[in-house]
């Protein structure tokens, strides 16, 4: 009963009016009176805070005030922007060739390059470039063993008639153990995974083996486009049964360390094409 007196009472206080007279001094005469309540006054505070931050998002809305805000800059600004940025990198770009082109006709006067080899600016900007730092032997054994590696590349790969219009995928993540070798009968390439990691399938195709033998253990295969036949041998367990279809880069397998010819958690990955096992790695950047 005392919280409802007190409730009633606040609320009669709240509302209660006052009256705001505005009064002659020389004649005593009333000019203006007013009938003012505390909620009265709180409503009009929040009335003009309102107008107030509608006048403010209108000014901000439709000046170029918006455009100092994140996310608000017009499509007309950010393309002053960007090519803004496109004129100053290629200003960079233009200094720089005419620094090198100055410290060329610097090495002429000093006697460095020969007064009658005829260059361009750019070859000279180029030949500046490569002559400031020697090869050195462990940088020309590095480039040599980077060619050899990138010898079947994707730019390769595409030039081959019979992957035109294949994309293949990576099987597993992981390092390589043991490279194709028909020679010793390594019809494939093994690669050391991390147990359970997803096995996926290189190409579109369907499942024609999924099961498991004594030897490699859980084993599933694909049969894809153009004749290619992917298999996935030592799997720690298969994802998809015989007949279902699957895409590219979809998980199909885990990897793991099954069957007797076995040295630990890998993936044994085979491609065949036409009946003829082939080195993945000329297809499939691993």
């Amino acid at each position: 009963m005392k919280k409802r007196r007190n409730r009633k009472a606040f609320w009669k206080d709240f509302k209660f009016k006052y009256k705001l007279t505005i009064i002659n001094e020389n004649t005593l005469e009333e000019v203006v009176g007013l009938h003012v309540s505390k909620l009265n006054g709180l409503s009009v505070l929040l009335s003009v805070l309102a107008v107030l931050f509608l006048i403010s998002a209108l000014i901000i809305t439709f000046t170029p005030l918006r455009n100092y805000l994140p996310g608000y800059m017009n499509s007309e600004v950010r393309e002053q922007v960007v090519e803004n940025a496109l004129k100053a990198d290629s200003l960079q770009q233009l200094v720089e060739r005419q620094n090198l082109y100055i410290m060329n006709i610097q090495d002429i006067f000093r006697g460095t390059v020969k007064t009658d080899t005829v260059y361009s600016m750019d070859s000279l900007t180029q030949l500046r470039k490569d002559s400031l730092m020697e090869r050195t032997q462990r940088e020309s054994d590095f480039r040599k063993q980077y060619e050899e590696t990138e010898k079947y590349n994707l730019t390769s790969i595409t030039a081959r008639p019979e992957v035109e219009g294949l994309i293949f995928y990576r099987p597993t993540r992981g390092m390589i153990s043991s490279s194709f070798d028909a020679d010793k009968r390594h019809y494939g390439t093994d690669i050391a995974a991390n147990p359970g990691e997803s096995i996926l399938a290189t190409l579109d195709g369907t499942v024609i083996l999924s099961t498991y033998t004594a030897e490699t253990g859980y084993v599933i295969e694909l049969q894809h486009n153009q004749e290619f036949i992917s298999i996935y041998k030592h799997c720690g367990s298969l994802l998809k049964h015989e007949g279902e279809s699957v895409k590219g880069g979809e998980a199909i397998a885990l990897v793991g360390n099954t069957g007797q010819l076995t040295t630990g958690p890998h993936l044994h990955f085979e491609l065949w094409h036409k009946g003829r096992a082939v080195n993945p790695e000329v297809y499939i950047v691993f």
